[in-house]
């Protein structure tokens, strides 16, 4: 239950100016007491009187503490308070002995001169005209400040959200609010739909209001986006929109023409039906297409002298190259743009080798890389050529000042800055989103080589777009498909059924494989006792690898299989508590050191450093991925951090209020396992949503073990998710944009 204080700031223990949170001692004189008061302040000042409304928590390490959620700067009422007021560095300039003359001079009177006749703190000894101005400005905005203040805590606005407000509108702030809160969501990092649509509905804001249509729809294709669309059809998002504001849709098409006129929303015709895009996707979508268009040129070569250094490098390496792989070799040599797909056991890792040999032996200079660590590690691995990934390879350095959807990183490589390269070669594809891919090009020179390699059946990326899938269905540039499955990979089970659940053939369960098992239950408890036995007894011996590093899939979030669940319970088995291990509990999560965690946002700013022996650090850098998973490796309470180390190698330290953009990944989504490969992967199948049991999901699952599967549940849920073809459409339309470059080239 809420509680109200009242002093004023005897001193400020800490303050973190990028966030305003505040520690500080606050003074009662009527009661003589001190209170440890802690919240987020846009400004404060020592020597201020405050009233504060919060409640009182217990700290650990620091005891009791009063919360602030609100509070007003209420002015001092004696001279003593006027001079502590004054003399505290709230006014640059007024030190404490000036204090001390002006409250002499004016008394009581002191606060009303300041503000209303400040011309007069000339007639004080030291302050000049001009120094008696610039102390008028300066009062003028704090009380400014400090009235916008009241009037945006009226709506339940908190302190540091009202502090960007205010610092973004100064004295509009009034008529923004009142006329169009709507405008706080294109304007103000952090602030969406829902939080202007409350703060609307606060000031009476009618729910059909020309402002709340035109935001609503905006905020429907961000939503949107974050599925991976880059646009909606007009009827579909009319629908969403209708759904979310509770208006009629009826309203909404004159509307939709006004923010075309605006630039912000752009119509184009799609099979005969009006589809809708954010300008921003349209025109990604529209430069990339060029900058791919731009980059597929021939470069012809001798196809003789392509045979022969084909020849020089099966001999050299002692690998015999099929039909299919040789001209995968030629097409890359002989064209500025070269799409590599195939699924598992088909060839493509030996094919990349034979790729990069044939332009060493040129003495080309080629980069690597991947969109994830683990599929950049493992590109390492299998080519002996270091790679790195996407973000790495165009030099990451956080965020745009003003990005308003807060997905687009900013790169030291890009057009004014392009990478030196001669072959460029990016693997796993089908996770590269349509920002990233745009970012990547910018950063990539006519005359440079880039070889796109993936496997499209696998999901697509978890950001919008669906980028190696329409650049191959464009039809524009060189694709060799690998389908060949070569007599080492056809002896196993893992490749031989993958490829099965991929063409919809049923799999047939054989108790003989070696890599390959299923184990029929069907009763969810039952399912999860028998997976802790095969990570815990069973698998780490049988695939040579330690149980962090076996992996549980699972379709779903939520259910008696879903990730929440799981890793809950394989928390309690595979790392139980202990007095040794420090724990942190953030909302329903409870993290203990040594846990397995995924990062579960893009974190542009996150620092990390690589270190080397003795500790010592020898790279550092920023940015954190979605996906990206490591050990907790230390909770500190004192210092109120916590340490990862991620599978590169990279250390990061998170504050407590960071770890929100951290989970358990003991058991994790099918989704997020995109790029990666483990020794074993345990898959746990019972029932869910139709939408979720798709053979794509499952094709992408299997695909992800190195040595073995396990799939633990019921047969009739495996056989319907292979029957099951229906998969999320998403709407992206790259191809489209290719093509229409393209063909506008070909006229010229």
């Amino acid at each position: 239950m809420s509680e109200t204080v009242t002093g004023y700031i005897d001193h400020i223990i800490f303050r973190n100016e990028d966030n305003g949170y505040t520690v500080m001692v606050l003074k009662d004189t009527k009661e003589d007491t001190e209170l440890t008061c802690v919240g987020s302040f846009p400004s404060i000042t020592q020597g201020a009187s405050i009233e504060a409304t919060g409640v009182y928590t217990h700290h650990p390490v620091y005891g009791k503490q009063f919360q602030i959620s609100s509070f007003v700067e209420k002015m001092p009422e004696d001279t003593d308070g006027i001079e502590r007021y004054l003399g505290s560095g709230a006014i640059k300039g007024i030190g404490a002995a000036l204090a001390a003359r002006i409250v002499r001079r004016f008394g009581e009177d002191t606060l009303r001169i300041v503000e209303e006749e400040p011309e007069r703190l000339a007639e004080v000894k030291g302050i000049s005209e001009k120094k008696a101005r610039e102390i008028a400005a300066q009062v003028s905005e704090k009380t400014d400040m400090r009235r916008a203040m009241i009037f945006l805590q009226k709506y339940g606005i908190s302190l540091n959200l009202g502090a960007k407000i205010y610092q973004k509108y100064k004295e509009s702030v009034y008529t923004v609010l009142q006329e169009n809160p709507y405008r706080l969501a294109e304007d103000i990092s952090g602030v969406g739909f829902k939080i202007a649509d409350e703060i609307a509905a606060r000031i009476g804001i009618h729910a059909d209001s020309d402002y709340r249509i035109r935001s609503g729809m905006l905020y429907t294709l961000l939503q949107a986006s974050g599925e991976g669309h880059t646009y909606l059809p007009k009827e579909q998002l009319f629908t969403r929109c209708s759904r979310l504001l509770g208006v009629d849709s009826s309203y909404m098409e004159k509307h939709l023409m006004d923010m075309v006129i605006d630039r912000k929303l752009l119509l184009k015709e799609k099979n005969g039906e009006t589809i809708v895009y954010p300008a921003q996707y349209y025109y990604l979508e529209l430069n990339t297409a060029r900058m791919l268009n731009e980059l597929n040129i021939l470069c012809p070569e001798d196809e003789k002298f392509v045979q022969h250094r084909i020849e020089m490098i099966e001999k050299d390496t002692g690998t015999v190259l099929d039909e299919m792989q040789k001209k995968a070799v030629t097409e890359a040599a002989s064209h500025g743009l070269f799409i590599l797909t195939g699924g598992p056991g088909t060839g493509k890792t030996t094919t990349i080798n034979a790729i990069i040999r044939f332009f060493e032996a040129e003495g080309a200079e080629l980069r690597l890389a991947a969109p994830t660590g683990r599929a950049a590690k493992r590109m390492t691995e299998t080519t002996g050529y270091e790679a790195q990934t996407i973000h790495r390879l165009l030099e990451l350095n956080g965020m745009p000042e003003d990005e308003r959807d807060g997905r687009s990183a900013k790169f030291e490589r890009n057009a004014q800055n392009p990478l030196e390269a001669d072959v460029i070669i990016i693997d796993e594809m089908s996770m590269v989103d349509i920002h990233l891919m745009h970012s990547l090009l910018l950063a990539v020179t006519t005359g440079t080589r880039l070889i796109l390699v993936g496997d499209e059946n696998q999901l697509p990326s978890v950001g919008p777009g669906n980028v190696l899938r329409d650049i191959i269905h464009s039809g524009c540039f060189p694709v060799v498909e690998l389908t060949k499955i070569f007599r080492q990979a056809s002896e196993s089970d893992i490749v031989v059924n993958a490829h099965k659940i991929n063409r919809g053939e049923q799999v047939q369960i054989s108790n003989k494989s070696r890599d390959f098992f299923f184990l029929k239950r069907y009763d969810a408890d039952i399912i999860i006792r028998v997976v802790i036995a095969l990570i815990q007894e069973k698998l780490p011996h049988y695939v040579d690898a330690k149980p962090f590093e076996i992996q549980v899939l699972t379709p779903m979030r939520k259910g008696l299989l879903g990730v929440e669940r799981l890793n809950q319970i394989l928390q309690r088995f595979l790392n139980p508590p202990e007095e040794s291990k420090p724990e942190k509990a953030v909302g329903e999560r409870l993290f203990r050191t040594g846990d397995k965690v995924m990062q579960i946002r893009n974190n542009y700013q996150m620092e990390w450093e690589i270190r080397g022996r003795y500790g010592i650090v020898i790279e550092k850098g920023v940015g954190v991925f979605n996906g990206d998973t490591g050990i907790l490796k230390e909770i500190n309470e004192f210092a109120e951090t916590a340490e990862v180390e991620f599978e590169d190698g990279r250390f990061a330290i998170y504050s407590f209020k960071q770890l929100e953009e951290l989970e358990l990944a003991y058991a994790i989504t099918i989704h997020k396992s995109q790029g990666s490969e483990y020794p074993a992967v345990i898959l746990p199948l019972l029932s869910g949503p139709q939408m979720l049991l798709n053979r794509n999901l499952l094709y992408t699952a299997v695909t992800r073990a190195r040595k073995c599967v396990t799939v633990v549940g019921s047969e009739e849920t495996f056989a319907e998710m292979i029957r099951n073809e229906k998969q999320q459409k998403r709407y992206s339309a790259l191809d489209e944009r290719i093509i229409e470059l393209s063909n506008a080239m070909e006229d010229e």
